[in-house]
């Protein structure tokens, strides 16, 4: 796939595999609009990639209709949306897995899957009508494994999974390509001192991740993994969930005796 002047929106734009896609699409010649929650870091990226910074916040349908209008009317009809916001909000692994609050759950709903549908529903019928587009859906490696220690996280990424794969079924046929990304930790704010790493420097960077990125979509890969190790490791998963389930519980319990100071009756 030629991302030459295509016109691309990515959420999440201003940090971490977000920011690093939108300079990788702009270095392969695309027209990149970034959109962020810090609407001034999304400018002051897009200023030098000669595209357009915007703000939003994604787990609201009105500021995905607003960017992406905005969008569609001074850089053109968007080729491809590519929907990066995520949120987590991890206690630990030593937390019950239904401890996290009301307000966080439903935040993890909101941008972790409803802003996919939002995504979906703002641009999908100007793509039919064009005669195609790309939708890309960053969900997890959480996804098809789990995080240990946030349940919100991992049911919603795996809630994402399940809508992108909706999308390629219903509108394949409308020549609209979709792919979702399931990444294991990248080095972003998200996983600064990240529990269950054993530091950064074993961490992918999100320049790699967005590099295997772009080489997914220019081959229309469905699922693209950066960590190609996540394959495999999903594999065993649906071999035995059982002997999975186990070797879960016991990295669980390496991971709480890692953070034997943690304070988990806060």
């Amino acid at each position: 796939m030629d991302f030459k002047d295509k016109i691309v929106l990515v959420t999440g734009g201003a940090n971490g595999i977000g920011r690093a896609l939108c300079e990788q699409f702009a270095n392969a010649g695309a027209k990149v609009a970034v959109v962020d929650l810090e609407g001034d870091a999304a400018i002051a990226l897009a200023a030098p990639l000669g595209g357009i910074g915007l703000a939003a916040d994604v787990g609201l349908e009105a500021d995905i209709q607003s960017v992406v209008l905005e969008t569609e009317s001074r850089l053109g009809p968007i080729d491809i949306f590519v929907s990066n916001a995520g949120v987590s909000f991890s206690d630990g692994p030593g937390w019950m897995a239904a401890s996290a609050s009301n307000e966080a759950w439903q935040t993890s709903w909101n941008v972790n899957v409803m802003a996919h549908v939002f995504a979906a529903r703002a641009v999908v019928p100007g793509m039919i009508k064009r005669g195609g587009g790309y939708l890309v859906n960053v969900a997890s490696g959480a996804s098809l494994l789990c995080q240990v220690g946030d349940a919100a996280y991992s049911t919603t990424k795996t809630a994402a999974v399940g809508f992108a794969e909706s999308l390629a079924i219903t509108h394949g046929d409308d020549n609209i390509t979709v792919s979702v990304v399931c990444p294991l930790y990248v080095k972003t704010r998200m996983t600064e001192g990240g529990r269950g790493v054993s530091g950064n420097d074993d961490v992918m960077t999100a320049d790699t991740a967005a590099v295997a990125i772009l080489k997914g979509m220019s081959e229309k890969q469905f699922m693209i993994l950066p960590h190609a190790e996540l394959a495999a490791y999903a594999q065993r998963k649906g071999e035995d969930y059982d002997r999975w389930l186990k070797g879960m519980r016991r990295m669980r319990r390496g991971l709480i005796e890692q953070h034997p100071d943690y304070d988990y009756e806060r």
